[in-house]
């Protein structure tokens, strides 16, 4: 059974500014209509090796109703594909799905951005846990 379990939601107000602040640490990617922010936090409590939200801003959608759709979507399309990425021991994410598209987009459109992402933060994470510190 596919879940997202609560220990999957990023949360804490700290981690959630960090990840949209200005830190050297911060990396981003684009897969339209999706674009990614994550930053490593290997000093959070929690076991789950990602953590993430979604932001669907409403400057993009301006009904509640679409951006509620939207948001069930890009959910639904990390809930199916996040468990097919393998990260390296001990690494913790901080994950930030943003919406950019101005109009409602089909989810097979949302699945595919969803997953070209995570093949993305899966291959530079092996890359940086392979670099020696």
């Amino acid at each position: 059974m596919l879940r997202l379990y609560k220990k999957e939601k990023l949360c804490s107000t700290l981690a959630i500014e960090a990840l949209f602040g200005r830190g050297a640490d911060v990396m981003s990617c684009l897969a339209f209509p999706l674009r990614a922010v994550w930053r490593p936090n290997p000093g959070r409590r929690s076991d789950a090796p990602m953590q993430f939200l979604i932001s669907v801003p409403k400057r993009r959608l301006r009904h509640a109703v679409d951006r509620v759709q939207m948001r069930r979507r890009v959910r639904e399309a990390y809930r199916l594909a996040h468990q097919y990425i393998t990260l390296p021991d001990g690494t913790r994410l901080d994950v930030a799905f943003v919406y950019v598209s101005n109009q409602l987009e089909p989810y097979d459109k949302v699945a595919r951005a969803m997953h070209k992402i995570l093949t993305q933060i899966q291959h530079l994470a092996q890359e940086s846990s392979e670099q020696p510190s």
